[in-house]
């Protein structure tokens, strides 16, 4: 591979990550700005049971306090829907430990979770990357490159050694 062609390909690679970057904080600004108006609600909430308990009628805020509080719930709900945006952007999934996975991954490196099959968008893609690096560990099963720290292979579910 000549000098040029790899300049290139690494200013691809830099290039999609700023715009992985840029997404990710437009998606970011907006779960900031649904966690601002749920503190407005609360803090509105707040006000409006102090003054029916001033007035000494809590019926007058009921229906108030529960539609603010129905408020709260949806952009709770649109919270979690950008929260999984920037999971699908940075091509990534949580596992049931806890841990966060590369999307492709069949089994948690952690944990040895088995992820059920999802359909792929690019068949071209294996989710196998090349083990040229010099730091890199394959599994013993598999061959499959390996997180430094995993404790089972991510393709096959193999314990590593």
């Amino acid at each position: 591979m000549s000098f040029f062609k790899k300049v290139q390909e690494g200013a691809a690679k830099a290039a999609e990550k700023a715009k992985e970057t840029v997404e990710v904080n437009r998606l970011s600004a907006q779960i900031h700005s649904k966690k601002r108006e749920i503190d407005k609600l609360h803090q509105t909430i707040g006000e409006s049971i102090y003054q029916s308990y001033l007035a000494n009628d809590f019926a007058n805020a009921e229906s108030a306090v529960i539609s603010m509080c129905e408020q709260i719930a949806e952009l709770q709900k649109e919270i979690a829907a950008v929260e999984l945006k920037i999971k699908e952007v940075k091509n990534e999934k949580d596992c049931i430990c806890g841990r966060i996975v590369p999307l492709e991954t069949k089994f948690c490196s952690f944990c040895g979770h088995k992820f059920e099959a999802e359909p792929k968008d690019d068949p071209a893609q294996t989710g196998q990357e090349s083990a040229a690096a010099e730091n890199t560990v394959q599994c013993a099963a598999c061959q499959s490159v390996l997180e430094p720290d995993a404790q089972f292979c991510g393709d096959c579910g193999a314990a590593v050694s």
